[in-house]
């Protein structure tokens, strides 16, 4: 493997998909804390806008799922700030619900913002990372990538392929001297995770999402879980005969994503609504 080259975030170009509210936002406010020149693209430009704002970072009207608007994003991004030195795929959806009952819009929105938005930020800036031998690429995966859970099975499943993806284009980046990352939240305070009860799975602020993010630029881990305990159970969790671990899972009722407060979930359900069904009109 090439040493990766340093990259010095006092003046390094950072990117962010997602970057109006939730982990994007605190990811900004993150990075330009600490002197970096932030670009971040959301579908919401009006809180894209009071983002902007209030940060200093410069906002862009991106959908990460449309490879042509993700271009677009890069392009003006960099014709501002310069080179990408760190991008960070963070826009991601979570709808949840029995399998058997979502709606195939729902699990089109999910692989196409999850999935394929994550892939279209990795073929946009990985070649010139690669040419300039200097770079690094955040995505914010989920430990669902590592775990599964009752209610969100398309969701797992995404963010199971964010995982490979990561792991695998790191080896392929890594005589190049370019990194990836792949960050794995637990329950995270935001809109995406509202209405539901994830216990025993801890629940986390977005800050700190946003501390591990800028965090990997030092140290470059393969994967970085947060908490990091969480990561580690998850992992052992492998190791567990099944008939002891699906008594565990009954015990602790991991199926509560099954069961979520519908009040305090319906604005983010009503937004996913929406975008799901715009795309289907396209």
């Amino acid at each position: 493997m090439t040493r990766p080259t340093p990259i010095d975030l006092a003046g390094a170009h950072v990117a962010i998909t997602g970057g109006a509210r939730g982990i994007g936002r605190a990811t900004v406010q993150a990075f330009v804390a600490r002197g970096a020149k932030v670009s971040f693209g959301d579908l919401d430009t009006t809180t894209a806008r009071a983002t902007a704002d209030e940060t200093g970072a410069s906002a862009h009207l991106l959908d990460v799922a449309d490879r042509a608007s993700y271009d677009a994003f890069v392009s003006a991004a960099e014709a501002e700030h310069g080179p990408v030195d760190v991008l960070v795929n963070n826009a991601g959806v979570m709808p949840n619900g029995p399998f058997l009952d979502m709606d195939p819009a729902l699990d089109r929105l999910m692989i196409e913002v999850n999935v394929h938005g994550v892939l279209h930020g990795m073929r946009r800036v990985l070649p010139g990372m690669v040419e300039r031998r200097r770079g690094h690429v955040v995505n914010v995966a989920s430990l669902a990538g590592r775990f599964p859970i009752p209610g969100l099975a398309v969701y797992n499943a995404s963010k199971f392929a964010v995982v490979g993806l990561t792991a695998a284009t790191r080896l392929e980046m890594a005589p190049h001297g370019v990194t990836l990352t792949a960050v794995l939240p637990s329950a995270v305070d935001t809109d995406l995770a509202s209405g539901l009860d994830m216990r025993p799975i801890p629940k986390v602020s977005p800050q700190r999402i946003a501390e591990a993010v800028v965090g990997s630029v030092g140290g470059r881990e393969a994967e970085i879980a947060v908490p990091r305990y969480v990561g580690a159970l998850a992992t052992g969790a492998h190791l567990v005969p099944v008939p002891l671990l699906d008594r565990f899972r009954r015990l602790m009722r991991d199926d509560r994503a099954l069961r979520p407060d519908h009040a305090a979930r319906t604005t983010y359900t009503e937004r996913l609504a929406d975008a799901a069904t715009e795309r289907t009109t396209r």
